[in-house]
């Protein structure tokens, strides 16, 4: 089984510094980005990584705004860690953007945001429309029975082997008809930034409502998304976890 537990190597930590240049590429795609697929307007709430707020992923919301989304922040000032202030808050913001349109909530989470969406779709289904999570240490926070009860709505974990924060291996979910791992090649603080993620992001979230398929990468951009392999598989493959 795959050590899930440890941290990524040195050298790989040492290169996360290429998240700058993932945030210019954003910055220099954008014409390119907001041709992606056009949304239905439906809420889309994206959580942000451990320390970090909603600063930090304001450029990947604008774009998702411009491509036809109503999106959210999460409004709880730094991440610092699943306090009673951050449930409560995560729970009134769902059910606020959830209320607003009448309809379910595509949410997004960087890394320890992921694990909170995750929980958020475990404990409030009806109010979800899918997960996709970026860099997440899901086998990690989920490795209690109590917290593997497996999500009753669509999972798109996206990952980087390259990943210099959190061991690529932690952010592997089960395969299923509703639960996909996508990888990608970057940083850790540069998913949100990252052209490919993206693109993974901009095609979940255009599927219709009550309709979800894995992602299939166009041809023309299939070298920005390396094959996966046998390794590229949650070590509970065997649980209910999903």
């Amino acid at each position: 089984m795959a050590d899930t537990h440890s941290t990524p190597s040195p050298w790989l930590a040492a290169m996360e510094v290429r998240a700058i240049g993932e945030r210019a590429q954003m910055s220099m795609l954008l014409p390119v980005l907001r041709r992606l697929p056009v949304g239905d307007g439906h809420p889309v709430l994206v959580l942000p990584g451990f320390s970090a707020g909603d600063r930090s992923t304001s450029a990947l919301r604008s774009l998702l705004k411009d491509l036809g989304y109503r999106t959210y922040g999460w409004g709880l000032g730094p991440n610092m860690g699943p306090s009673t202030h951050v449930r409560e808050g995560l729970v009134r913001r769902l059910d606020h953007a959830s209320r607003r349109l009448g309809e379910p909530v595509s949410i997004i989470g960087w890394s320890l945001g992921g694990v909170y969406a995750r929980e958020l779709a475990r404990s409030r289904p009806a109010q979800v429309r899918q997960v996709i999570t970026l860099g997440s240490p899901i086998q990690m926070a989920e490795s209690e029975p109590s917290s593997r009860r497996p999500l009753n709505v669509p999972a798109t974990s996206i990952y980087s082997r390259t990943d210099g924060v959190v061991k690529w291996q932690a952010s592997l979910i089960r395969r299923t008809d509703i639960g996909e791992n996508v990888r990608v090649v970057g940083s850790h603080c540069g998913l949100g930034h990252n052209p490919a993620v993206i693109t993974v992001i901009a095609d979940r979230l255009s599927q219709p409502a009550g309709t979800w398929s894995h992602f299939s990468a166009p041809w023309y951009l299939r070298g920005a998304f390396p094959p996966s392999s046998d390794l590229d598989t949650s070590p509970r493959s065997r649980s209910t976890a999903a």
